[in-house]
């Protein structure tokens, strides 16, 4: 469903300088994936070269993403706005940031869905205030992880084919973290993916089809989670 062939990211501001190379990998509907990598990795960076959300002034992408025979990297900026808008969605690591803080909620919510019955059900699901009261707050009002909540949930309600997900747990207690789990299981059991990077071992060790491991600008080859630790000889950090 997903194939990436990146040769090489860099920053290419002021002087050149490689921040991923040789990234090859296939993803396949009905799994949850993820990468592990410590800070400074380029695992956000990663994520965002796959749909060209990247600054072209700053970042030079080589290589492909083909996404359904299209290659996401080439398409015409238009098509490729469709494409993020309603089949891969990003949740960002700093969610908050993410919105404008000049719009209420309820201005997100009307752009993916009029289903008030999904809506106030996934609220609630996720522990937040109940659309009457949260429609009306401003993003700066609102908990990082209230935050990373809520754009899970704009993700969810609308009904991509792929969800890209950055430290998602960054800003939620465990209770919420199984949450997240649960949905994201019933995402992929529907016949979609989701990518996911992060420095958290508990999730990727419960929630992942296939790991990866990223380490001096490349990645390792997925591999089930049991195959991944033993190799890796990874204990309790990444």
């Amino acid at each position: 469903m997903l194939n990436v062939l990146l040769s090489k990211v860099s920053i290419i501001k002021n002087s050149e300088r490689i921040i991923l190379k040789d990234i090859i990998f296939e993803l396949e509907r009905g799994n949850i994936y993820t990468i592990l990598g410590k800070n400074g990795t380029g695992k956000t960076t990663l994520l965002k070269s796959l749909t060209g959300l990247l600054d072209k002034r700053i970042y030079s992408v080589k290589g492909k993403v083909l996404y359904e025979s299209k290659d996401l990297l080439s398409l015409e900026a238009d098509e490729l706005q469709k494409i993020r808008k309603n089949e891969i969605k990003y949740v960002f690591q700093d969610p908050v940031n993410s919105f404008d803080h000049l719009k209420t909620f309820s201005y997100y919510f009307s752009l993916v869905t009029k289903d008030q019955e999904e809506i106030n059900r996934l609220l609630d699901f996720f522990l937040l205030p109940e659309a009457k009261k949260l429609f009306k707050m401003y993003p700066y009002e609102v908990s990082g992880g209230m935050a990373q909540r809520i754009s899970f949930i704009l993700a969810l309600l609308a009904k991509p084919k792929i969800i890209l997900l950055d430290e998602p747990t960054s800003g939620i207690d465990a209770p919420i973290v199984n949450l997240l789990l649960i949905k994201l299981k019933e995402f992929v059991g529907d016949g979609n993916l989701a990518l996911m990077v992060t420095q958290d071992l508990d999730l990727a060790r419960n929630a992942s089809s296939k790991i990866a491991l990223l380490s001096d600008c490349t990645l390792s080859p997925l591999s089930s989670p049991e195959e991944f630790f033993h190799l890796n000889n990874i204990g309790t950090q990444v």
